[in-house]
């Protein structure tokens, strides 16, 4: 690792910065994550920049700069070429809800900043000519593959409780192990997890399961039992993870985070629903949710042909007559067949080839598969509608033709009107919609 690093290859706009505020006479440095990636080598994402500088001489400095944060010292500086946050260096006395400080104090001295940081490798600095200042040897933490909090694990988790998340998330991401005492800190600290917000947590996870190991986080996670201890209790057995041990190693081998979470829950053996609940309480949002719960959605639907007294052979007959396949495919989950049935293709692809664990449902599709994906387009295209919006009726042509008054029944009948129709049960016609909602009545 190497003591200089040239800052303009890293970002002329922070040059720029920290020249303007040294030859103002402050002090001014790049600290955090982006000197972490510049010493080791990795692409750069987020440039944080501390300085001796008071946020009123910051803005002094530069033509164009918005108040961003002027409760803990930070002050945005506009360039041409991009935002840059700068920080006036400062110390935390105390912190509020385990995750913010009530106040902060300015100081003069870069250490002293420094050390309310969380990791030693997140506690360095680099000046305007490219010089690390390491005061807490987070380089040779490095290294040495370590990854160790600064000063007082329990105390820096104490201040943050999010701050344990982290630790799982950078132990994984750059395969450190974690120091043995910042690590018994984390089983120590960890029920202080539940004061942070599910939102908070659900960023880390999320993080880790696109990161380039998450099999490593999966198992960093089970072993601290972190997930005990979130502010809403999640309905999953994450125990069941243990059992798949050659499954996890998989993961990896999935690109993007939706296929990466399908496998995952897939492996915990639970209703799609009760996954969809559970997305929902971690905060992912609805299309995250949904691309995901898809997948699970349709193993669940074509498992249910074959535990529906069909044998082996009857199922494996489907292929021949993709009829019941065809429902599946139309009603299951979301409207998004395809993309589902190969998600769930390259899942099973990766899965140990099993028998015990796989069962009929895993040799039935390895066998149908092919089918199911020919025929795909050709099913979806043949779907009349897919959502309420393309009924050739709404909720107050029901009203007026049953004579009835808006209420909850409307939404229970549209929705089962849109189901027969996409089925092709019904046509999607105006006057053959009513008749078949009289008929219901």
């Amino acid at each position: 690792m190497s003591d200089v690093v040239k800052i303009e290859v890293i970002d002329r706009g922070a040059s720029l910065v920290l020249s303007k505020l040294t030859e103002a006479g402050y002090e001014a440095y790049l600290v955090g994550g982006c000197v972490r990636d510049a010493v080791l080598g990795r692409p750069i994402k987020d440039i944080d920049i501390a300085t001796s500088a008071l946020p009123e001489q910051v803005m002094s400095c530069f033509p164009r700069t918005a108040p961003t944060g002027l409760q803990h010292g930070t002050v945005t500086v506009i360039l041409s070429q991009g935002t840059y946050e700068v920080t006036t260096f400062r110390k935390e006395t105390e912190y509020e809800g385990f995750r913010r400080p009530t106040s902060v104090e300015y100081i003069s001295d870069l250490t002293e900043d420094l050390k309310r940081r969380d990791f030693t490798m997140n506690a360095m600095a680099m000046d305007a000519a490219g010089v690390v200042l390491d005061p807490f040897a987070g380089q040779k933490d490095l290294e040495l593959g370590v990854l160790r909090c600064v000063g007082a694990a329990e105390e820096r988790f104490g201040e943050d409780a999010l701050r344990m998340l982290r630790c799982v998330r950078f132990a994984s991401t750059y395969g450190l192990e974690v120091e043995s005492s910042t690590w018994q800190a984390l089983l120590a600290q960890a029920p202080l997890l539940r004061h942070i917000a599910m939102e908070r947590v659900r960023s880390e996870l999320q993080r880790m399961i696109e990161g380039p190991a998450p099999a490593r986080a999966v198992r960093l996670l089970l072993a601290s039992r972190l997930t005990a201890h979130l502010k809403k209790q999640l309905p999953l057995p994450f125990e069941r993870w243990l059992a798949w041990d050659d499954a996890l190693d998989a993961v990896s081998a999935l690109e993007g985070q939706h296929d990466r979470w399908a496998m995952l829950l897939m492996l915990l053996e639970m209703p799609a629903d009760t996954v969809r609940t559970a997305l929902q309480e971690l905060t992912f949002s609805r299309a995250d949710c949904e691309a995901v719960v898809a997948v699970l959605a349709l193993r669940e639907a074509v498992a249910a042909q074959l535990t529906s007294g069909a044998s082996q052979n009857a199922a494996l007959a489907l292929v021949q007559d993709p009829a019941p396949l065809e429902r599946v495919w139309k009603l299951g989950a979301v409207r998004r067949g395809e993309a589902a049935a190969r998600a769930l293709l390259r899942l099973l692809s990766v899965l140990p080839q099993s028998p015990e664990q796989r069962g009929e449902l895993a040799r039935f599709l390895q066998t149908a598969a092919p089918e199911l994906l020919r025929r795909g387009d050709a099913w979806l295209k043949e779907v009349p509608c897919f959502s309420l919006k393309e009924l050739a009726i709404s909720g107050t042509d029901l009203a007026e033709e049953l004579g009835r008054q808006p209420g909850p029944w409307m939404g229970m009948l549209l929705q089962q009107l849109l189901e027969r129709t996409a089925l092709g049960e019904i046509p999607n016609e105006r006057e053959s919609l009513l008749l078949a909602a009289r008929a219901a009545k």
